[in-house]
This record gives structure tokens, sequence and C-alpha cells, in this order.
């Protein structure tokens, strides 16, 4: 071993010792309720397929269409020869269903965030995150060189404070500086939700701009799965608009809606969407499938099926659990904890992994459960069965 394995082998020794190494499990099956993991079938409760489209038969022949049509990939970034049909055809659906004048779509919801924050600040600017916000806004904060300020999970009193504290700031340049609140709607690992009315009403106030980010409430929230800013009424009142369309879309991808002016803006200078070779054009194609399913019959009854199963779990008399949306945090403190809870799930034929630093704060480790319309009642009480025996364990006194 070299001087630089070495290095490494001592960081993933490191990782060990404090209950944070990971590692990839291959899959053998298609994502859906149940999956093949290391030969055995599981219960999977890991996914945001939240609606069970990933392997929906018209997600399937639009993508298999595609690519007869246009090929595996897109062979070029988007300004430069790999903006297809189903891009377009993709963006223009997208804008008429979360009613904006545009959208652009990324590769991904992590490009999404990327490419857009840096674009829209500059060092003299800021850019004010609640503290649950996803990974990507955080890394997206800090790349744009905005100055970062957080506040408290959803507390609109602190985050009131920062910005009178950014409208009093004299000028640094030769404009004020502007300010981006950014946030989720539906937050990805508490599954709680931003308190958007009051949240607008505050940016208004204060002149500042709002990022909202759909990933967990698109396809699930509001008329047709619109999402929570359609449900409240808000749409044209929040700037930014941010979702992605590889969870209850099941397909890959995600977007940017707002107003023309943005997303030609964003053509311009979102070096994510620049820089990067377009998305293939089957995941474009299954994407507008999926979104014309959302707006059907069958697209109601999915997210009908999905409120009965949160609404099953709501009533299951299990301490510890908080079921608000079809993500249920388990938080079990220690990361030893959330890895052994994790583990007696999967030793009863259920597939939930553990969620440790620094995905979630440290001593806030969990395991992270996802409902899906595609689990039947059956699996929810198998999901209820193994987390009860597994609490009784835990409460049990100690033989002396």
């Amino acid at each position: 071993m070299n001087a630089f394995d070495r290095d490494l082998a001592g960081r993933l020794d490191a990782l060990r010792a404090a209950g944070l190494h990971r590692q990839l499990r291959r899959v053998d099956s298609a994502p859906g309720a149940r999956l093949e993991v290391g030969g055995r079938k599981l219960l999977n409760f890991s996914s945001n397929d939240y609606l069970g489209l990933a392997t929906h038969p018209a997600l399937r022949a639009a993508a298999m269409r595609a690519i007869e049509r246009f090929g595996a990939g897109s062979t070029a970034s988007r300004l430069l020869g790999g903006s297809l049909a189903p891009h377009h055809e993709l963006e223009e659906a997208l804008a008429a269903f979360k009613g904006t004048e545009a959208a652009l779509t990324f590769s991904s919801g992590y490009a999404t965030a990327l490419g857009t924050i840096p674009a829209l600040l500059e060092r003299e600017d800021v850019v004010v995150l609640d503290r649950l916000a996803h990974a990507c806004l955080v890394d997206a904060a800090r790349l744009s060189g905005a100055k970062l300020r957080v506040f408290a999970h959803n507390d609109l009193n602190e985050l009131e404070d920062i910005l009178r504290w950014a409208a009093s700031r004299p000028p640094t340049g030769s404009r004020p500086a502007r300010v981006l609140i950014v946030t989720e709607s539906v937050f990805s690992m508490d599954g709680d939700g931003a308190p958007l009315r009051e949240l607008v009403e505050l940016k208004e106030r204060y002149g500042a701009w709002l990022l909202v980010d759909e990933a967990h409430a698109t396809g699930v929230c509001g008329p047709d799965g619109r999402g929570r800013a359609a449900e409240l009424g808000l749409t044209g009142r929040i700037e930014v608009h941010m979702g992605t369309l590889g969870k209850a879309l099941g397909a890959s991808g995600g977007f940017i809606c707002g107003s023309r002016t943005l997303i030609e803006y964003l053509v311009n200078r979102a070096r994510s969407f620049i820089f990067s070779t377009a998305p293939p054009p089957a995941a474009a194609s299954a994407a507008l499938a999926a979104l014309q399913l959302l707006q059907s019959e069958e697209g109601r009854a999915r997210r009908e099926r999905l409120q009965a199963n949160i609404g099953r779990l709501q009533a299951a008399p299990l301490p510890g659990l908080r079921v608000e949306s079809a993500i249920v945090p388990w938080i079990l403190g220690e990361e030893a904890r959330a890895v052994a809870a994790a583990e007696h799930l999967r030793e009863r034929g259920i597939f939930v992994p553990a969620i440790r630093y620094p995905t979630v704060a440290r001593g806030a480790a969990r395991l992270r459960i996802s409902l899906s319309a595609a689990h039947r009642g059956e699996d929810l009480d198998a999901l209820v069965a193994a987390v009860a025996e597994w609490l009784a364990t835990q409460t049990q006194p100690k033989r002396a």
C-alpha cells in the first residue's frame, strides 16, 4: 500500500470507529415496494418513488420510444447540440404544470441547486438557509460566495432578525445586496413542512427573494401533485420553484420553474447547465409521461393510496415515529443504535438503511422510512410489527 492509500485507509478506519462507514448495496431487481438485495427479497421502505411510477408501463414505453428515435445519449450540452425535442417538450409541460412562465431542466437535483444559487448571487449578497435544508442547497450557497446565514429550523423570528440585519447593511458596491431565502417545502429527512405563507410574507416585507425546493412535494401535495406552493395559492409570489424528476415522478433530473427572464438568465449563467452533457432523452420522455399521468385519474388514485398508507402508519401505536408525510423519521440518536435497528429490520425482511452524520446532525441518527402508493396494507403491518419488536427489546430490563 502506497502513502496515498495508507492515508485514505486511515480515514476509513476513523469512519468505522465512529460508526459512520457506508457501503453500497447491490440491488438485483427493478425499484419498487420489493427489492432483491444480496439474494434476499426485502420489503423496500427506503425509496423516494412515492407514487410507484419508476416501473410504470407508461414511463417505460415513453423512454423506449425516445431511445428508438433519439438514441441513448444526448452527446453534448444543451447549448452546443444536445437540446433535443424531449427536453423542450418536458420544460413546456413543467411550466404549465407548475403554473409558471417557463422551466429549465438539469441532470440532477444536486446540479439544479449548484447551477441556480451561484448564478443568482455574488459575494456582496446574502443567502439565508433553513438549518435543515438539503446538502445540495447548503453546498450551492457556499459555492455562491455570498454571505451565508442560517436560521433554526422553521424559526420565523430568527429569520426575521437575519432579514432585518441584511436590510440594514450599507451597500458594499454600486447596488444594495440581494437577499435570497432558501427552504424546502417538505423537508427530506424530517418529513415536516415549511411555513410557506409566513416565509412569503417575510420576504416581501424585507424585499428578499425566495427559492422553494419542492423535491419531496412535487407529485404528492397540492392539486394534481403540483406541490405545496400551488396548494397554498403562492405560486406567483415565489421567485424560484425548484424540484426533482427522480422522486414521485419516477424518472431522473431536476428543474427550475419561474419567469421567462429567470430561465433565460440561468441558460446563460448556470454553470452546471452550461457545462454538462444534456440528460438522456429517455429520462426526459419518461418524466413527461409521469407529468401526464399525475394529472390523470390514475394519478389521483395513487395519491389517495399514498395518503391512506400515511394514515395507516399514523394510527399505529409506535412511540418515536413522527408521521406527517410520506417521509417518516425514526430518530434513534446514536449511530450504532440506528445501524442496529436497520439490521433488525433487515433480518425480518425489511430494507431501511440507517441515516447518519453528515446527512443528519451528530446525535440525530435515524431510520428514514419512506412510504409509497405501491405499499400494500400487509407491507405496513410487517413494518409496524418489526419496529414494535425492536422497541420491545430496548425496553426489557437487563438480566442480573
